[in-house]
């Protein structure tokens, strides 16, 4: 799924049953996962653990690929 923020919008902390994976396509942004925060930019990734909090928190622009990973 393709995310596309304006700087300053968010999205809010909640979990997901599947591992996930947040490839940065563009801009910078603050990701946190089970309470630890990354500032991430262009060309970085970020493993969102299953059922681990997550939350996004565009600092400019910011465009992000999000793959879920869905295993047998």
């Amino acid at each position: 799924t393709l995310f596309a923020f304006d700087e300053g919008q968010a999205l809010s902390e909640h979990t997901a049953p599947f591992d996930a994976v947040a490839q940065v396509l563009e801009g910078e942004a603050d990701i946190t996962v089970a309470g630890k925060t990354v500032r991430v930019s262009a060309g970085e990734m970020v493993l969102m653990p299953a059922n681990q909090p997550h939350a996004v928190n565009a600092r400019t622009r910011f465009k992000m690929l999000l793959t879920i990973i869905r295993s047998a």
